[in-house]
């Protein structure tokens, strides 16, 4: 069991039934998953650069992305539906927690002028979503190796009915957010 599990079910989960004044521990918010998008558009032209994308993403993640394909033709784009655009990773269970372990503890404090992550980022069902705008502030990726900096969207998915639930959980698994 990963150290963020473990914070999770001895501390935060009967914190949050004490806050929320929930009946029962199951009805306490839990991360259901975290799913990582990496859009791709110089794949058009270039088909290595999804390749790099995809070897990154593993990297960081550690599962096989799922390439992501056009849903529409876009000519301005020179896009043809059905062409690959980007590649996606869902993780869930140990993975998850490591990863989110990875992202507030080393990756986000390596982010140059971090204030913290936006308070406005929820959609209003208890989910969060978070842009980063380089792969290197992970520490698997080298930087010698990497030929051209790509963001990512990072989504995280919790049981929480509403934003203050989720804000709560989050900040209390250690999300850095803006004072």
């Amino acid at each position: 069991m990963n150290r963020l599990q473990e914070k999770y079910k001895a501390i935060i989960a009967p914190s949050l039934v004490e806050k929320f004044n929930y009946k029962s521990i199951m009805q306490a918010p839990n991360v259901n998953k975290i799913v990582i998008n990496m859009g791709v558009g110089d794949s058009i032209t270039n088909s290595k650069a999804l390749d790099d994308a995809v070897n990154e993403m593993t990297q960081i993640t550690g599962q096989k992305p799922i390439i992501t394909k056009a849903k529409k033709s876009i000519a301005n784009f020179k896009l043809r539906e059905g062409m690959p655009i980007g590649c996606k990773v869902t993780l869930r269970g140990e993975r998850m927690f490591e990863f989110l372990d990875k992202l507030v503890s080393i990756a986000l404090p390596r982010v140059r002028d971090f204030q913290g992550v936006s308070n406005k980022s929820f959609d209003g069902r208890g989910n969060f979503t978070l842009g980063v705008k380089e792969q290197l502030i992970f520490p698997e990726i080298n930087y010698d190796k990497v030929n051209r900096v790509r963001g990512m969207d990072i989504v995280i998915v919790t049981t929480a009915k509403t934003d203050l639930e989720a804000k709560e959980l989050l900040a209390q698994l250690g999300m850095p957010f803006k004072k």
